[in-house]
């Protein structure tokens, strides 16, 4: 994995951003880089602002190492500026960046390609606080933010529809809520790594994910095999139908009352979290990666054209 066969390519790793998931991306960002240092890779951090084109023709790297999380730094905007100055990058391209981050488009893909999803609709926010416009339960999220920043679950029984933030979209997406258990699967390159269960306390929200003690993972997922291997299958199946590059997550719900026809894809992730104890590199750790050497692969596999 190491790269003293040839001269060490010098890496811009861009984190942070102006999204809703700025902090998030900052300490994937930081760890990287300490990761690739550790590689004998030289690393330039970058927060990703308004001047990030003056900034990278300075620093002019060999590599853009991909770290944002949330609009712009997974949407395929930043995607197309490293295209449009040829400096090849991590993770997916233009097209695979943008389907991935609209849930309802990459959705509609999924259910063409045969792969089960929730039903889901996308309505003005005014709609959705006025009436309920699902049978509850149901869930509240925007339909392209990153993470579970800002999620709303209608429970049975819920007096009325939910009071949602003013820093929700005008558009929102009104999601069939999947009872069960919350299961993940890393793909890298056209390899599926192994599926991750997720246990919470509670509902697996923001909180959860990224403070201590809110949620834990068990890996590989004790599930039956069939179900283990079908989340293997969609999770390369959807990462290939996106037309992803490099690494992404895909997030499935399993009600295990029903068997296979329980088993839900919610989304795919095309920039997942990148701390040691995210869920990718665990994965990676899993299958006899160190942190640092999934950091070195995805600079290798860095390219323009994704």
């Amino acid at each position: 994995m190491g790269m003293s066969s040839r001269t060490s390519p010098k890496v811009a790793v861009l984190m942070g951003g102006p999204s809703a998931e700025r902090e998030v991306s900052l300490s994937s960002g930081r760890e990287c880089a300490t990761a690739l240092r550790g590689e004998g890779i030289e690393v330039v951090e970058l927060d990703a602002g308004p001047d990030l084109y003056a900034r990278l023709l300075d620093i002019k790297p060999d590599v853009v190492f991909n770290a944002l999380h949330g609009r712009w730094g997974e949407d395929g905007c930043v995607q197309g500026l490293l295209e449009w100055m040829r400096i090849p990058y991590t993770h997916s391209g233009v097209l695979a960046s943008a389907l991935a981050m609209d849930k309802q488009r990459s959705k509609e893909a999924f259910r063409i390609a045969g792969l089960p999803i929730a039903d889901s609709v996308i309505l003005p926010k005014t709609e959705v606080v006025a009436k309920h416009t699902m049978p509850a339960p149901y869930v509240v999220k925007p339909n392209n933010e990153g993470s579970s920043v800002g999620i709303y679950l209608v429970f049975e029984g819920a007096n009325g529809p939910p009071k949602l933030s003013d820093d929700m979209p005008d558009q929102v997406m009104v999601e069939q809520y999947i009872a069960g258990r919350e299961l993940t699967v890393t793909v890298m390159g056209d390899r599926a790594l192994t599926v991750t269960e997720i246990m919470t306390d509670g509902w697996y929200d923001y909180d959860a994910k990224y403070k201590p003690g809110g949620s834990w993972h068990v890996l590989p997922a004790e599930v039956p095999s069939e179900i283990f291997d079908m989340c293997m299958e969609y999770a390369l199946r959807a990462h290939t139908l996106l037309g992803c590059r490099g690494v992404s997550r895909t997030d499935f719900r399993w009600d295990d009352s029903q068997g296979t026809d329980g088993l839900f894809l919610l989304e795919t992730n095309t920039q997942p979290g990148m701390t040691p104890t995210s869920l990718v590199p665990e994965q990676g750790a899993h299958c006899g990666l160190t942190f640092g050497q999934l950091c070195a692969w995805m600079v290798e596999d860095a390219s323009c054209d994704r």
